[in-house]
Formats: structure tokens, sequence, C-alpha cells
């Protein structure tokens, strides 16, 4: 018999529009389906866009013990500096912390040696300027290896409206896109 793995949670916080939600909804299903227990947690502001968005997911192998409210975090995606500040004070200390680049001033979150990834920039230099979040999602699961491009993908397929399927493929070249930014130069290989 094996011994369950923690239960790790993750924190993504933005302005409302940034695909926080659809992010959180995406990696909580495609955990599910892989056969872990995930709970996933949404606040947002009336305004939706342009106001506070935070989404958090529990994830472990056996029925989870957390509370509906995170104090404690080991992963955050911070889409953006604004309303980024309760989602830091609960990044545990050496926590991975994933920065979308494109948008935070230069400096952002230094204490927490964070991973610095250009979604926004990226997304949008590739046609897909509304799928920053998935190239961070992307960026996460490469580094954590907690779900493959494929389960990520069936996920936001699945959870895609019909009135928004004709966005899925941009979604997954944005998870490409995440993917290759972290992924490691294989050895041998030019820099």
């Amino acid at each position: 018999m094996t011994t369950p793995t923690p239960e790790h949670a993750l924190m993504v916080t933005g302005i409302g529009g940034q695909g926080v939600q659809l992010l959180a909804k995406t990696l909580a299903q495609a955990l599910t389906v892989r056969g872990r227990y995930a709970m996933l947690g949404a606040e947002y502001g009336g305004e939706m866009r342009g106001g506070p968005t935070q989404a958090t997911v529990v994830v472990g192998d056996a029925p989870l013990r957390a509370l509906p409210i995170v104090p404690r975090a080991q992963s955050a995606i911070l889409m953006h500096d604004r309303y980024s500040e309760n989602t830091l004070a609960r990044l545990v200390p050496g926590g991975l912390c994933l920065v979308n680049s494109s948008v935070a001033p230069e400096g952002f979150a230094a204490d927490r040696d964070p991973v610095l990834v250009p979604a926004t920039a990226l997304a949008r230099d590739a046609g897909v300027a509304q799928a920053g979040s998935f190239v961070m999602l992307g960026a996460y699961a490469a580094l954590t290896g907690v779900a493959t491009r494929d389960e990520l993908v069936a996920a936001m397929t699945g959870l895609l409206p019909p009135y928004r399927r004709q966005h899925a493929d941009g979604n997954a070249r944005a998870l490409d896109l995440g993917i290759d930014h972290v992924a490691p130069i294989p050895t041998g290989a030019p820099s």
C-alpha cells in the first residue's frame, strides 16, 4: 500500500477577464479525470472584468481535508500584480511562484524567487491574446508534472461552452507556449 501524498494547494490570482477561473477549472477537471482528488474554490468581484479574481485548486491522492478557504498554498500563479497581496501572503516559503512578467513590474515578488513567464506577450504574439492564462497553466504543468498537456486540452475543451469552442485550438497552442517557455534545453543542444 502506498502512502498518499499530502494535499497541495495552488492559488491563482489576477484581474477579471484574464481567464483565471477557466485555468483553475481546467486543472481541477484534468486532475479529477486522472483519478486524483481535487477541490476548486473561486472568488471574484461582482464587476467581473477588471475586478479581483482568485481561484484555488487543492489536489491530493486521498479524500481531501482542506477547508473551503485555503490558509496556505504551495504554489501560486500571478496573472497580474494587482490584487496579488493576499495570494503572496499565503504562499509558503519556498513555494512555486509563477509571475506573468508581461504585466508585472520588474522586480515584482522578487523575494519569492518567481518563475517569470511573459504569458500575455507570448499569447498575443501567437495570435491568441485571450489565452495568456493557458500559457501560465502550461508552464505550471511543465514545472510540476501535475497533468499532461493532453489531459489539460481535453479538460479545457470539455469545459468550453458551445459558443466558445472556437477558442479550443488557440488555448491548446497557448498551453504549448507555456510548456516550451519553461522546458529545459536538452543536453548538448545549442543555447
